[in-house]
């Protein structure tokens, strides 16, 4: 009870510094709204296979027709490291842009905020490593849109960038309401192209940020809000994705879902999916999505017991009929809901992934140092991060009953 007590008497914060400006085929007026901010040259930063599908085409029309100038940088790669960071920094510098346009994924959103920071700040993005109390951001970065083409990290309006230093084979997070999008663009339109084992994954990575966020000790009211609404999003609609990619309703909505969950990191962190995922991340090359994705269910099924009220509470959001249950059957019934979605859209498991069992106790031990590991809802050490990695490989047996009374309705 103490415990519980200390962490609701500490302060907390809600920032949204970003605008959010969304709607079907509203990416027509990219450059309009980028003009407002101020912008005359823009950096676009964004990957190879975003450039190649043709989907930063109407980006940079709509950009040209409000007279301001594109220099394209389309060099970003999954897990960004700090040397795709310095070259676009590099670029932006070369080139005299004074702002930033982000079309992609996380990683192209992450990458762009982490290029803001080195321009303004005049010094590597790793200077500002959050969690070795390095310097904090002083420094507002230069105007930047975000424009998602993935409906899952949520990128576009968090206050973080996750970047990856290769030389200690280590992602870190920098971030504040200085490092924020100054705007976001959300078209569905963007995402009807996203071939189904992207969808699903980035869509599970949205339900994981509601997830997490809803049952970190840094939940508050407002973050509640936006994580069950993201969570009754991504039940209803990412399977309709998955199956028929034009949906453009099932879009919509997952886009939102995306969105509604970055907003529900708030201005803290999550829990030990991404403590795993993010470290994990860092030593392997895996898709941070189908990582996360893969991990969601197993972390779960260690945490409910941390907050089985909220759990309940996520099992009628994930389309349960929770009716004549316990709370303690409930919170199963959310954990078993979550399996379920992640069997239907079918992700890979970790060894489907290329993640070797026998790396589990460095992988446990890694998770445990990143510091997402101090919002997690129940207790958790080496130990307890072991169980989740051996859960993940089936190395230890399920503890949720197979008999619940879980009726799924979505």
């Amino acid at each position: 009870m103490f415990m519980r007590f200390e962490r609701m008497s500490r302060l907390k914060s809600f920032e949204m510094p970003t605008i959010v400006k969304h709607g079907v085929g509203v990416i027509k007026h990219t450059g309009e709204e980028v003009k407002k901010l101020g912008v005359n040259k823009v950096l676009l930063v964004t990957d190879p296979g975003v450039k190649k599908a043709g989907l930063i085409d109407p980006v940079v029309a709509s950009l040209k027709e409000a007279q301001i100038e594109v220099v394209i940088f389309d060099r970003v790669e999954p897990n960004p490291s700090i040397y795709i960071v310095a070259d676009g920094t590099n670029v932006y510098l070369d080139e005299n842009c004074d702002g930033l346009v982000a079309v992609g994924g996380g990683s192209s959103m992450d990458t762009a905020k982490a290029i803001g920071v080195e321009v303004v700040h005049g010094e590597p993005v790793l200077e500002y490593e959050a969690a070795e109390g390095k310097k904090p951001l002083s420094k507002r970065i230069p105007p930047l849109t975000t424009i998602p083409t993935t409906a899952g990290t949520g990128s576009e309006v968090t206050q973080w960038a996750v970047i990856t230093d290769p030389n200690r084979q280590f992602k870190f997070n920098v971030g504040g309401p200085l490092i924020a999008a100054h705007l976001t663009i959300i078209d569905p339109e963007l995402h009807v192209s996203m071939p189904p084992h992207i969808t699903a994954a980035t869509g599970i990575d949205a339900l994981s940020h509601a997830i997490e966020c809803y049952t970190c000790h840094y939940a508050q009211p407002m973050t509640d809000a936006v994580a069950l609404l993201a969570i009754e999003y991504v039940a209803k609609y990412l399977r309709r994705a998955v199956a028929n990619g034009k949906d453009i309703e099932a879009r919509y909505a997952m886009s939102h879902a995306a969105m509604l969950a970055g907003l529900s990191y708030g201005s803290e962190s999550a829990g030990a999916a991404h403590a795993m995922a993010q470290t994990l991340g860092g030593i392997i090359p895996v898709a941070h999505g189908q990582c996360v994705a893969a991990l969601l269910g197993p972390v779960m099924e260690y945490n409910w017991m941390g907050e089985p009220e909220k759990y309940a509470r996520i099992a009628q959001a994930m389309g349960v009929n929770i009716h004549g249950m316990s709370v303690e059957e409930a919170a199963k019934a959310a954990v078993k809901a979550v399996y379920q979605l992640v069997r239907d859209v079918e992700i890979p498991t970790l060894e489907e992934q290329g993640v070797p069992a026998d790396m589990i106790p460095r992988l446990a031990q890694e998770a445990y140092n990143d510091p997402q590991t101090i919002g997690n809802p129940r207790d958790i050490d080496v130990q307890g991060y072991e169980w989740i990695y051996r859960r993940c490989f089936n190395l230890e047996p399920s503890t949720i009953e197979e008999n619940s009374k879980s009726m799924v309705s979505v």
